[in-house]
C-alpha cells in the first residue's frame, strides 16, 4: 500500500511532497484559496445579471468551472515542467502571441471600442491576456544574461517587446501595455541594468502612454471621467460612480455575501472589471483589508522564493510572477477605487473569464516551480535517489 501511495505521488508530483518547501507548500495553498474565493465572489457578482440575461444564475459560475478545470490542469503541467524547458518555449510563443496580437487589429472582435478578442468557433481568445507567461520568460531569458549577450541580440528583442507593447496600445488596451511595461521594468532593475537606462526607459513609456491618451478618444474620456467622474454622471463617469457607491455603500463589515444593491445592472462590467465593487460593498472596510492583507502574503511568499532561487533566471521568473499576480490584483482595485483610470484589467484568479484564468494559473505553477528548483534537489538523478529511498 505505502509503494502504491508513494508511486500515485510521484507520478503527480515532480518531487515528492516532503520534500517540498514551506514556500511551495503555502503558496499552492494560496492558490487554492484565491480561486475558490474567487468562484464564490463571482457567483455572488453575476447571479442576478446571468438570470436575467441568460435565463440561468449559474451560467457565468459553470463556465468559469469549466475553465478552471482546465487551467488547473496547465497549473499542474507548468509545475511539473522544467523551467528549462519553459524557457527555451519563450521566445516562439512570444512571438506567435505577438502575431495573434496583431490580428486582433485586423480581424478582431470589437467591444467597447477595443478591439482584443479573436473569436474561434465557441471559444474567444484574448491574445494580450495569454502572451503575459511567455513575455514574463522571455524578459528572464533576456536581462537574466544582458551583461553576456550581443547588443544585436538587446537589440531585436528590446524591438519587439516594444512593438509588442505599441500593438497592445493600438487596440486600445492602455492598462494591459502598461502592466507589460512596468513588468520589462522590474525585471530589468532586479537583473542590475543601469539605472541610467532605466530611467530613460521608463521616461520614453511615460512619453509613449501619454501620446496613446491624446490620441485615442477612447482612453482619453476615461482618464476625464477619473479626473472628476462626477461631472458626466450618467455618461464617461458612470462606471466609477457607480463603483464608488458600491464602496462606499460596504461601511465597516459590508451588506453581506450575496446582498450588493450596485450589482442589480447599476454598476457595469460588475463580473470583471469592477468585481472588487461587489465584493467592497458585500464584505465592507474589513474584509477590503483582508483581502489586501491576503495579497500581501502572497507578494510575501514569492519574494522569499525569489531569495531562495539558485540561478539569476529562475529569480527574475520568481519577481516577474509576483508582479503579474499582485500587482495586476493591486490595480484592478485601483481602478475600481478611483485611484488610477478606468481601465479593463481583470482581477487574477476572480474576474469572469478564461483567458486570465488560463494565463494567471500558468504564472502562478511558473512561481512554484521556481520554488521547487531552489531545493536543488528536482534534477533527475537526486530525485531518482529520493524515490528509491521512500520506496
Amino acid at each position: 500500500m505505502k509503494k502504491l501511495k508513494n508511486s500515485l505521488w510521484q507520478r503527480f508530483l515532480p518531487l515528492p511532497w516532503e520534500f517540498w518547501p514551506a514556500e511551495s507548500r503555502l503558496l499552492i495553498a494560496l492558490v487554492g484559496f484565491w480561486c475558490l474565493a474567487g468562484l464564490l465572489i463571482l457567483g455572488s457578482s453575476s447571479w442576478w445579471v446571468a438570470s436575467r440575461e441568460m435565463g440561468d444564475g449559474a451560467y457565468y459560475i459553470k463556465r468559469q468551472l469549466l475553465w478552471m478545470t482546465a487551467s488547473w490542469s496547465l497549473f499542474f503541467l507548468t509545475i511539473s515542467t522544467r523551467l528549462r524547458t519553459w524557457l527555451k518555449l519563450a521566445g516562439p510563443g512570444l512571438l506567435i502571441g505577438c502575431l495573434l496580437i496583431g490580428l486582433t487589429l485586423i480581424a478582431g472582435s470589437t467591444v467597447n471600442g477595443a478591439s482584443r478578442w479573436l473569436i474561434i468557433g465557441p471559444l474567444q481568445i484574448q491574445p494580450s491576456e495569454l502572451i503575459k507567461p511567455f513575455t514574463l520568460l522571455q524578459a528572464a531569458n533576456l536581462f537574466a544574461h544582458w551583461k553576456r549577450i550581443t547588443n544585436d541580440q538587446k537589440f531585436i528583442w528590446l524591438v519587439i517587446f516594444l512593438a509588442l507593447i505599441g500593438m497592445i496600445l493600438k487596440q486600445p488596451n492602455l492598462s494591459t501595455a502598461a502592466l507589460i511595461g512596468i513588468l520589462l521594468w522590474l525585471i530589468a532593475f532586479a537583473s542590475g541594468v543601469r539605472i541610467n537606462g532605466l530611467f530613460a526607459t521608463a521616461l520614453a513609456g511615460g512619453i509613449i502612454g501619454t501620446t496613446s491618451i491624446l490620441f485615442n478618444e477612447y482612453q482619453r474620456l476615461r482618464v476625464i471621467s477619473f479626473i472628476d467622474p462626477w461631472k458626466d454622471p450618467q455618461g464617461n463617469g458612470y462606471q466609477l460612480v457607480q463603483s464608488l457607491l458600491a464602496i462606499g455603500s460596504g461601511g465597516w463589515f459590508g451588506e453581506g455575501y450575496g446582498l450588493s444593491t450596485q450589482k442589480l445592472q447599476y454598476l457595469p462590467i460588475q463580473s470583471t472589471d469592477f468585481i472588487y465593487a461587489v465584493f467592497a460593498e458585500e464584505f465592507g472596510f474589513v474584509g477590503s483589508m483582508m483581502l489586501l492583507i491576503f495579497l500581501m502574503l502572497v507578494g510575501f511568499m514569492g519574494l522569499r522564493v525569489a531569495l531562495r532561487c539558485q540561478s539569476n533566471q529562475s529569480r527574475l521568473i520568481a519577481i516577474g510572477s509576483i508582479t503579474l499576480l499582485v500587482g495586476q490584483a493591486i490595480m484592478n482595485i485601483a481602478v475600481a477605487a478611483g485611484v488610477m483610470p478606468t481601465t479593463g484589467l481583470p482581477f487574477p484568479l476572480v474576474s469572469y473569464g478564461g483567458n486570465s484564468l488560463i494565463a494567471s494559473l500558468i504564472i502562478a505553477g511558473l512561481l512554484i516551480r521556481c520554488s521547487l528548483e531552489s531545493t536543488g534537489l528536482i534534477e533527475e538523478r537526486p530525485l531518482r535517489k529520493i524515490r528509491a529511498q521512500m520506496v
